[in-house]
């Protein structure tokens, strides 16, 4: 009797993966450094978005408190985002 064990993405096949180990760990590694390039331009343009709400609403205060979130929140979001912009007109 053939024994067959599937798990996301790998089939075993009386032992015999469909990639092996190492070929996995790279592919999950390139897949990591996408998502955190995806995350890190995603947190800008939230930044850029906050920061348009304080110019809307006056305050960063009542930014977070349109969302749930504290002032500080709001606040580091926006410095954060200002540093990296000063970084790229440098």
């Amino acid at each position: 009797m053939t024994t067959c064990i599937t798990t996301p993405g790998c089939v075993m096949l009386l032992g015999m993966t469909e990639t092996d180990w190492r070929n996995r760990v790279r592919a999950e590694d390139e897949l990591l450094e996408q998502l955190a390039a995806a995350t890190k331009q995603a947190s800008q343009r939230r930044a850029a978005a906050l920061l348009e709400g304080v110019a809307e609403l006056g305050t960063a205060t009542a930014v977070g408190n349109e969302f749930g979130i504290t002032q500080q929140a709001v606040s580091k979001a926006i410095a954060k985002y200002r540093s990296a912009l000063d970084q790229t007109t440098e």
